[in-house]
């Protein structure tokens, strides 16, 4: 027998006891299903089994490491669906490309229909499965064991990332004859995954599944088409570089051609602002350029690039910021636990924005105020503004596609840009990246830069803001006249010089720990690349250092 501690509680089992046995006596306690356990502070999956004493938590839907773990065990009983119904080499060919809310975009590169009775027999057999609580076996292979395994079933990407693994071995789960690799955990059997739906979507299936905050219930598909088009532009432009996964950039690095490829995306980039700026031209009345992303999308470089190309177009420019539109510190709406809520509209002084655009849309010369982030106060030192006939406000801040905030201006004066680091780049065809991932990394780096913030505060607030950008910017964002993807197909091996660093430094005994350590693990895939390739201008400058603008 083997003594567990389970919230201050000791009780005896038998060694050998599963933490899946133990969890079910806890279970009742959660509103959330369990899906991992932590053992001394060690994240475990549930079929692992108890051999000494410990000390034991849990982690549920509800958790981000627990809902990580539903969408990878779901992700891997669609594919499974794939190759029981449509054979080995559909299920190699389908790409898990991006998130669209909360579907999953599966390509299936033509090898299964694309229509709604494949999507119910693969719905269909993933049920069977559940239903049978087919389970998930989890072997660690030698590496070169691993490769030739994956190599003899066709996967050359995962083959290929395995190329650059430090490590000697290599977990790979299985279910029911059907092998795959997944970074992350998984839960004990298909019967875990209760609540998902399949719908046929372009050239592949949309796996929807519920979201963490509601982990039982699978809301209709949101269709957010502009998105999906701006990710599957990215996602292309990435096949036509022969980079679509990690191994795939890291065989770049190692040829020593990343300057070319630098130097290439830098310049669609560029060429792609210089498009938003002829339209924005090219409408003839637009006086007010509304520009809006969530955290660390790389607005500042966005908003300093855009400009540059509507000057050489005739325009001129003035950036206008809404932060300086906060309400003074003592008017700003708090959230529920007492903190000051700086996200929701209600902390910017709407109706004083609109007044001042419109007097400007009119010709009158205004007086713009800045705000005063030491002392919480909206002040004014002298900064007028009267618009001629080729000026334009380029005017950033989260709320600047909600009509709510520009409510008095014409809609034709009025063009919307939505910004966001969408991450394309896939770890393997089966394990895509998270746009989130991405943008989290980059707000690290840049808050321990330019604010002495430490990775474990960034990771401490990520959460809050991630919920602003949920309320606040995500429902707003198809609204746009035009989308611009910030996210740098190289950007990850630039970001992870900086990273790991910070996310080493943070002690095992804080709830942030498990993410460091996951990110970690991430970050592991790749191999490095000197910032020193970078040009000065480069939105990922805006977060490493180094730019030629005032970010």
């Amino acid at each position: 027998m083997v003594t567990v501690t389970i919230h201050g509680e000791k009780r005896k089992f038998a060694q050998g006891t599963s933490y899946e046995t133990i969890a079910a006596d806890y279970q009742k306690e959660y509103d959330g299903m369990i899906a991992v356990v932590t053992v001394n502070g060690k994240i475990r999956e549930l079929f692992k089994k108890v051999t000494k004493d410990c000390t034991v938590d849990f982690f549920t839907v509800k958790d981000d490491v627990g809902y990580k773990t539903y969408v990878r065990t779901a992700t891997m009983l669609f594919l499974k669906g794939i190759y029981d119904l449509f054979g080995a080499e559909a299920a190699q060919e389908s790409c898990v490309e991006f998130a669209i809310g909360h579907g999953y975009y599966v390509n299936v590169a033509g090898k299964v229909p694309v229509t709604g009775e494949s999507a119910e027999k693969i719905k269909a057999r993933m049920q069977e499965l559940v239903e049978l609580k087919t389970p998930f076996m989890k072997r660690s292979y030698p590496l070169e064991d691993a490769m030739e395994l994956f190599h003899s079933k066709g996967m050359t990407d995962k083959e290929r990332l395995f190329r650059y693994r430090m490590s000697s071995a290599v977990n790979i789960y299985e279910i029911d004859g059907y092998y795959d690799y997944y970074y992350g955990y998984m839960l004990p059997n298909a019967g875990y995954v209760k609540w998902f739906d399949v719908i046929p979507y372009e050239d592949g299936f949309m796996l929807l599944l519920p979201t963490k905050k509601n982990p039982t219930v699978v809301e209709p598909f949101d269709n957010r088409r502009k998105l999906f088009e701006t990710m599957e532009a990215s996602q292309d432009w990435g096949r036509k570089a022969g980079i679509e996964t990690v191994g795939d950039l890291n065989d770049q690095i190692c040829s020593g051609s990343m300057s070319e490829l630098i130097l290439v995306q830098e310049a669609e980039q560029e060429r792609k602002i210089g498009e938003i700026a002829k339209e924005i031209v090219g409408r003839g009345n637009v006086k007010f350029v509304m520009i809006a992303g969530p955290s660390s999308s790389g607005k500042t470089s966005f908003s300093h690039r855009l400009s540059i190309q509507l000057r050489t177009l005739g325009k001129v420019p003035h950036p206008i910021a809404l932060d300086d539109y906060f309400v003074n510190r003592e008017l700003t709406p708090r959230d529920e636990n007492g903190d000051y809520n700086f996200e929701c509209l209600e902390a910017i002084d709407v109706k004083q924005f609109n007044e001042d655009m419109i007097k400007l849309l009119s010709g009158e010369r205004v007086e713009l105020p800045t705000f005063n982030f030491k002392t919480g106060q909206r002040e004014y030192r002298g900064n007028y503004k009267q618009l001629g006939a080729d000026d334009i406000l380029v005017i950033e801040g989260i709320h600047g596609l909600n009509e709510k905030m520009s409510y008095a201006l014409p809609n034709e004066s009025k063009f919307k840009i939505y910004i966001s680091a969408l991450t394309t780049l896939n770890i393997d065809g089966h394990n895509r990246i998270p746009t989130t991932d991405g943008r989290l990394l980059r707000r690290m780096v840049r808050d321990a830069r330019t604010r002495g913030a430490s990775a474990q505060r960034t990771i401490q607030m990520w959460p809050s803001v991630r919920r602003g950008e949920e309320e606040n910017i995500f429902p707003f964002q198809e609204g746009a006249d035009a989308m611009f993807n910030s996210a740098q197909i190289y950007e990850l091996a630039v970001l992870k010089t900086y990273a790991e660093p910070l996310l080493f430094q943070i002690p095992k005994d804080v709830p942030e720990y498990y993410e460091a350590k996951r990110l970690l693990k991430f970050l592991d895939y790749f191999l490095c690349v000197p910032s020193e390739s970078l040009p000065n201008n480069s939105i990922c400058r805006e977060f490493v250092g180094g730019s030629c603008f005032n970010v």
